[in-house]
């Protein structure tokens, strides 16, 4: 027994003498809602969780839930991480409605088309304008994607004329309400569930950047893309706060070296090269791509001129007294990004 327990004792020792021994493994639960094959989840989510492996010496390992799984549906993403249930989650500002009313904003159309910009506005707003809505939770990051098309089945849309009366699927409410007044239908949906309401004819069409044209596989059921470039819309990437306070301070060191001025920018970069698949696959599959003139550009801006006054007058009415504010920063930090990368 004496033997035994000097060996015990001595390999012990060993161990600790080692980087990283000693210190108990965690396993932290992540959870996002697209599928495995898009650039969210292959360039950035897989990554950012090999990395922050790495820098902990193995201390923290993640088990991810993509689109597909228990933990992978998009309108859970917040209420999961806020619950404990996922210990980080990337999911839609815009979805289930009403939840992130302020960041939300940036939803708005004709405020940007560009992702880089759309990002810089939310992450530039957070400290001290946005970070009431996310008590409770560390925020990782906020991005935005590039700017949106509409794609549809059976029907050329170039016009507002043309989609007078069509369903499309929508993201978020301000996009809804663009829709709305543009003649459209709006239909609230899932973007696992664009493909079989397509395939079903139960929608007309929807709007999307190009990336999850690829990444659901919707070259197939789509006809034509109008490459309107009218909206963006926003995510959050977000840790439950109690998952970040019992960490040891070497991993929520690892956990913010990963995240915040560190990860945001990347996000520019990243939607230029997850939206080229979706077109490249639209012009192999013979799709007819045409591109929002300026003068029905001019037309859609002045119909949805009242939209977005009555949007900014509804979530006043919901409790953001500043909506306004808000919406006038947003573009001044808009501005402030576009000028310094031309």
């Amino acid at each position: 027994m004496k033997t035994r327990t000097t060996i015990t004792t001595a390999a012990t020792a060993l161990a600790l003498a080692l980087p990283g021994a000693g210190l108990a493994e965690t396993t932290l639960k992540v959870s996002h809602f697209l599928p495995s094959v898009h650039g969210i989840h292959q360039d950035f989510i897989v990554p950012w969780t090999e990395a922050v492996t790495e820098c902990t010496g193995g201390e923290v390992q993640f088990d991810i839930s993509p689109a597909g799984t228990q933990l992978g549906n998009v309108a859970r993403q917040q209420e999961q991480v806020m619950a404990g249930v996922v210990d980080i989650a990337h999911g839609l500002h815009g979805i289930p409605r009403g939840r992130f009313p302020r960041s939300s904003l940036i939803d708005m159309p004709f405020l940007t088309d560009d992702a880089g910009a759309a990002t810089h506005a939310l992450w530039s707003l957070l400290p001290e304008t946005l970070a009431e809505e996310y008590e409770g939770l560390k925020v990782l990051a906020l991005h935005a994607h590039n700017g949106g098309l509409v794609h549809t089945q059976g029907t050329k849309v170039e016009t507002m004329e043309d989609l007078e009366g069509l369903r499309i699927r929508t993201p978020s409410p301000a996009i809804s309400s663009m829709l709305e007044y543009l003649g459209a239908v709006p239909q609230g949906l899932p973007p696992g569930e664009v493909y079989e309401n397509l395939q079903r004819d139960v929608i007309d069409g929807t709007v999307f950047p190009w990336d999850p044209v690829a990444s659901f596989g919707l070259n197939e059921v789509l006809d034509y893309h109008l490459e309107a470039g009218v909206y963006t819309v926003s995510f959050f990437f977000v840790m439950n706060e109690r998952s970040y306070a019992a960490l040891s301070p070497e991993a929520q060191s690892c956990i913010d070296e990963n995240s915040g001025d560190n990860l945001v920018p990347k996000f520019a970069d990243w939607w230029d090269k997850w939206d080229a698949p979706g077109r490249e696959g639209a012009v192999e599959a013979g799709h007819e791509i045409t591109t929002l003139s300026d003068e029905e550009r001019a037309r859609w801006r002045e119909t949805l001129a009242p939209m977005m006054e009555a949007y900014l007058a509804e979530v006043e009415a919901a409790g953001v007294e500043n909506a306004r504010e808000i919406y006038e920063m947003m573009q001044e930090k808009i501005a402030e990004y576009e000028a310094a990368n031309g």
